[in-house]
């Protein structure tokens, strides 16, 4: 008889296994592309998983690092366009149910429907953010969020 988890803890399983692959070390972006690979792997509505990070060479202008999932255009991002880019403004996850009621949305494709961004900081400064897209409207809640965002704690560090 099969052991059915919860959402919970199928998440804190999925934390844990985040910080494994944080703690073990190594370069920067493979560590981030196992942890999109994993969370694409293990969440069937996580249909994008990627980071954007905080350009140093270029005055408040993100930059995509890796990901998993259909290719964007969006490889650069100024602060304030997009969700993207509200995010590395505010500092605060958004989390958005349904991209087409959004004005400030940019299109990756069309099949996403929902999307969360969340700021990984050192102290008070941005750095990066995970960015996840779902082709399911109202995919990711405040479990989505307190898992990525305590993955995004540990993930600080290496910025």
């Amino acid at each position: 008889m099969a052991i059915i988890q919860s959402k919970k803890e199928q998440f804190d399983t999925l934390t844990e296994r985040c910080i494994q692959i944080i703690r073990a070390g190594g370069q920067r972006d493979d560590i981030l592309h196992k942890i999109c690979v994993l969370l694409e792997r293990e969440i069937e509505v996580y249909d994008w998983v990627g980071f954007y990070i905080a350009d140093p060479n270029a005055e408040r202008e993100l930059y995509l690092g890796p990901y998993v999932g259909e290719a964007t255009d969006h490889t650069r991002i100024p602060f304030g366009k997009g969700i993207c880019g509200q995010v590395a403004e505010s500092h605060q996850t958004f989390i958005v149910d349904d991209v087409h009621q959004q004005d400030n949305y940019l299109s990756c494709n069309i099949h996403v429907k929902s999307e969360i961004v969340v700021p990984v900081m050192q102290g008070d400064a941005f750095v990066a953010q995970i960015d996840i897209d779902s082709h399911t409207v109202s995919a990711m809640d405040d479990t989505d969020q307190k898992m990525l965002e305590t993955i995004c704690r540990e993930l600080a560090p290496l910025f």
